[in-house]
């Protein structure tokens, strides 16, 4: 195949039609028209929220390959309810230089300013760019480019629905991506023959942290307030479950502490507890690390530790 880039639609928002509700029936070849692009695939047309695990092993198998056959980035078009999370799971994943690229849209093709075309675009022109290298798994929409590891869903429905602490890492200009910093990551982890379940659990008010006990699962990740606080309820059951348990802020930003505060509950009462801190990781992407960790036994602690803190 030519060096282009690779694109492949696994469904969503930007494929969706219809009289009246919508549902995914446009595959690649519909999306790309008017694109200067290499390999196409349909590889799903399932909406965002119904993605699994195993189709996205099988679209990380797919990049792979085509990367492996001389492409210079691959795009992965996809719905965007789950866009921050699939995004991390291919960073996480992906050992090329080349860049993968996800996008999707907000507003689906009977809608005015259908917002598809230009997302596919600039996520073709951020692909195809040579200063995307190095850069591992990056998100395209509304021509902001968001490192995986930072960006977030922070709306339901506009146009301008993803956003990065502490900002986008580029703009899409002219047709080119021009960046805000250089390119650094780390280094990929093992692709995982198969992963456990890891349900995500919010600590809220007067919870007693019973559920845990009665999951029989390979891990679970603890969505808690501030700074990695529950309650001593939860604090009792964490000690209690068999299973490796992260424990991330519920906040929307900012990191988890470790030695701040000391009562039952505490960061630091839930670290000797033996629980993970999930540090600059939300909820959402520790639960996709945890998976992927246990997935390729990795050890939990030590992931944690090199993924969860900030990096440039």
């Amino acid at each position: 195949m030519s060096s282009q880039v690779a694109v492949a639609s696994l469904g969503g928002t930007i494929t969706m039609t219809g009289s009246g509700a919508v549902s995914p029936t446009l595959g690649a070849k519909d999306l790309v028209q008017g694109l200067e692009v290499g390999e196409i695939a349909t590889l799903a047309t399932t909406p965002g929220a119904s993605l699994t695990f195993t189709t996205l092993l099988e679209a990380f198998d797919w990049a792979n390959e085509q990367v492996s056959r001389g492409a210079q980035g691959v795009v992965i078009i996809q719905g965007t309810d789950t866009l921050e999370e699939t995004a991390y799971f291919f960073d996480c994943l992906w050992p090329h230089e080349e860049p993968l690229v996800v996008t999707g849209a907000m507003r689906h093709p009977g809608l005015p300013g259908a917002d598809g075309p230009a997302n596919l675009a600039a996520a073709v022109a951020v692909a195809s760019a040579p200063g995307s290298g190095g850069r591992g798994a990056l998100l395209v929409l509304n021509d902001e480019i968001h490192a995986a590891r930072w960006v977030r869903k922070s709306h339901s429905s506009l146009p301008s629905a993803f956003e990065s602490f502490p900002g986008p890492l580029g703009l899409v200009v002219e047709g080119r991506p021009h960046y805000f910093h250089p390119a650094h990551r780390l280094p990929a982890l093992p692709r995982p023959q198969d992963v456990p379940a890891v349900p995500l659990v919010e600590a809220t008010l007067d919870d007693d942290g019973s559920l845990l006990d009665w999951l029989n699962v390979g891990g679970v990740v603890v969505a808690a307030t501030g700074v990695g606080h529950v309650s001593e309820g939860m604090a009792e059951a964490i000690s209690r479950a068999r299973f490796p348990v992260v424990v991330a802020t519920r906040t929307g930003a900012g990191t988890t502490f470790r030695a701040t505060y000391g009562f039952s509950g505490s960061e630091s009462d839930l670290v000797a507890r033996g629980a993970v801190m999930a540090g600059w990781l939300c909820p959402r992407k520790a639960r996709v690390l945890l998976r992927l960790t246990l997935g390729a036994e990795q050890l939990v602690e030590a992931v944690f530790a090199n993924r969860g803190s900030v990096f440039l």
